[in-house]
């Protein structure tokens, strides 16, 4: 279990947590009372973009640990990232009051609290600046988007001649008025 953990942990490190977190999966299955190990199995989780799972192994960290202030911390971004944000305020909240010194904790609670007030205001609909608000309302098509292949044409490339001077023939610029 140890060869597992201090494997997955060196993957981490080097940047492949896919790996890491299939070698951190069988020290979990292994040991699965090791806080370490579900830590380092859920921060691979999350860095692989598995932020559910991520999330269902902090939050078992956190029921068997309530004071450890990085499982919330872990668990609040992981829900985040999973579209969770009422209940990630809540542990992103509870880490930042465990460590107020630790500003990325602050940080991120503060940006998970704009972005339910963004999306819950008062008033019901989220404030739109008045130039976006058709385009917020009703998105352009990807074809929309580019009017030119949406007319079954290519896009033309722009024409090239050589620069003022003659002696300088490898120098290109735009042509102007084409």
């Amino acid at each position: 279990m140890h060869a597992w953990y201090t494997t997955g942990i060196e993957l981490l490190g080097k940047g492949s947590p896919a790996a890491a977190a299939q070698v951190l999966q069988r020290a979990v299955n292994a040991e699965p009372a090791s806080r370490s190990v579900r830590e380092a199995l859920a921060r691979a989780q999350f860095d692989t973009g598995q932020y559910a799972a991520a999330a269902d192994n902090f939050r078992v960290i956190v029921e068997a640990s309530p004071t450890d202030d990085y499982a919330h911390f872990g668990l609040g971004l992981s829900l985040t990232r999973d579209g969770n944000h009422e209940a990630a305020a809540e542990y992103l909240a509870l880490a930042a009051a465990m460590r107020p010194d630790r500003k990325h904790y602050t940080d991120a609670l503060r940006q998970v609290r704009a972005t339910l007030k963004y999306r819950n205001p008062p008033g019901g609909q989220p404030s739109v600046p008045p130039g976006l608000r058709a385009r917020w309302q009703n998105p352009p098509s990807h074809r929309a988007r580019s009017p030119v292949v949406s007319r079954g044409t290519t896009p033309r490339t722009p024409r090239c001649r050589p620069g003022p001077d003659r002696k300088n023939r490898d120098r290109v610029r735009p042509a102007l008025g084409r």
